[in-house]
């Protein structure tokens, strides 16, 4: 059974009244799950109200109150967390498996934000006359919207909730359509673990109809977006008329940096795992393969074996390690981008195809590439596709100008057995996030983020809950 997504407003669940309804899609069989329908100009003006008074419930309360409610909400997700994974696959199509750890590991976003709630402190400044005291105090920014993508459309949604909620703020959350429903039952923990009526609102709709109007209301002061670059400087745009607060998570396009003393076998694991995830579809997914000369063959034939050996199918069937891409669109993108490099020269060494035996569903098979030129979009566009470009280079330092040569810099990667190439190399580094011999760059408890075009602001660490936070000095003389 797939349930039919509802808005959440002010503690309860009930029917858009939007004429706009959008199908929910299937990736592995292309079969219609169910629709979504947008939330009306009459849910909207409910939601902004239920957040307002929400807002106003939930700041007041004592932060330890606050944490216990957001750690149930953690606890609720690990015990729900095979619910939420069967929908979560149904509508992006990810491996079972993946999309059970997407679940608990957002969960563990949920309990570093419920200690961070405890630990939002003021502080003393030393006055320079007796009769005066300076403190600066932290207080709720205020609503948040949270708009997030469908690719981890569980994590990204974690990510902006429960540092909202630890903060004080009441929060919007605007998913992507096509993945209504495994959100809703994210949204359904928070109600279950004692989350107030109002504070955390769920709605539905395209962007005129569910984004615009909170970015124009004065009562929304925070956004929190995951997405495009294009889109991001959207809502950077619309954000000037109110002067919100933003965190921008947009585009990467991650070089990979294999050096002449790489581990090559490890090297090629690693990369692949991480190239190849989700299908590809990971904002800090490796996406440029800059590999020295003296060893891009044989680490291109390891990529191909890794690429090789991958199961593709539907994510709900055993032992598949790739499902399909979220959308026929992404699909197609990546179809067009193959071909693009085709035509540029490159040469597919495997894949470049959906696969023969899936005539149904958005697949397309692991692809690797060889003799990729700088001109072919893929290496200046970000690919979101199971698609791995290697070009061979003659010294680290073209590899270093090579990968800072975009104005994306989300994620990097450097593979090296030298601890000196390892810390000169991460600090040349145009990108937020750099992993040197892994591909993990995303914990609760470190900051995440992009700098360049590829956004500001941070999520994770503990820096994050004062994205959610304003800033305030009081001067007060104790003598009239």
């Amino acid at each position: 059974m797939y349930p039919t997504p509802e808005l959440f407003i002010d503690g309860n669940w009930r029917a858009a009244s939007g004429t706009r309804v959008v199908p929910v899609v299937n990736p592995a069989n292309e079969e219609i799950l169910g629709e979504v329908r947008d939330a009306g100009p009459a849910d909207v003006a409910a939601i902004l109200a239920s957040a307002e008074a929400g807002f106003a419930r939930w700041r007041s309360e004592a932060p330890w109150k606050r944490s216990d409610v957001i750690r149930r909400i953690a606890a609720l997700m690990r015990e729900r967390a095979d619910e939420i994974a069967r929908l979560l696959t149904l509508e992006v199509g990810k491996p079972l498996a993946e999309a059970k750890t997407e679940v608990v590991s957002s969960a563990d976003h949920f309990d570093w934000a419920a200690d961070e709630a405890r630990r939002v402190y003021g502080y003393a400044v030393g006055a320079r006359a007796p009769e005066s005291r300076l403190r600066v105090e932290y207080e709720p920014v205020g609503i948040a919207l949270a708009l997030t993508a469908w690719n981890f459309p569980i994590n990204l949604a974690a990510r902006k909730i429960c540092m909202a909620l630890a903060a004080g703020c009441s929060v919007i959350v605007r998913p992507a359509e096509e993945a209504p429903a495994c959100i809703a039952a994210l949204i359904r923990c928070c109600a279950d673990a004692g989350v107030p009526p109002g504070v955390v609102n769920l709605v539905f709709g395209s962007p005129e109809n569910a984004v615009v109007p909170f970015m124009e209301a004065a009562a929304v002061r925070k956004v929190s977006f995951t997405g495009s670059t294009r889109v991001g400087k959207l809502l950077i745009g619309q954000s000037a008329g109110t002067v919100k607060r933003l965190t921008m998570e947009l585009g990467g396009h991650s070089p990979v940096l294999v050096l002449e003393d790489a581990g090559v076998d490890a090297a090629a694991k690693t990369a692949a795992a991480a190239k190849f995830r989700n299908a590809g579809q990971v904002c800090v997914a490796p996406s440029r393969f800059y590999v020295h000369r003296s060893i891009a063959g044989r680490f291109t034939e390891r990529m191909v074996e890794e690429a090789s050996a991958i199961r593709v199918g539907d994510g709900m069937m055993p032992g598949i390690t790739m499902g399909p891409m979220a959308t026929s669109r992404q699909r197609d993108r990546a179809e067009a981008m193959v071909e693009d490099a085709r035509r540029a020269g490159a040469r597919v060494l495997c894949g470049g195809s959906r696969p023969k035996d899936l005539n149904r569903g958005y697949f397309y098979a692991p692809t690797v590439l060889a003799d990729v030129p700088d001109t072919a979009a893929i290496m200046t566009e970000e690919p979101f596709a199971p698609v791995a470009p290697i070009i061979p280079v003659a010294s680290t330092a073209e590899a270093i100008a090579h990968a800072n040569r975009l104005e994306m810099g989300l994620a990097a990667y450097v593979f090296t057995q030298s601890l000196e190439q390892a810390t000169r190399v991460s600090e040349a580094m145009q990108a937020g996030v750099v992993g040197v011999n892994t591909c993990a760059v995303a914990f609760p408890e470190t900051p995440f983020g992009g700098i360049k075009q590829s956004g500001y602001g941070r999520e994770g660490g503990d820096s994050a809950i004062y994205e959610y936070l304003n800033t305030k000095f009081v001067h007060t003389r104790l003598t009239a």
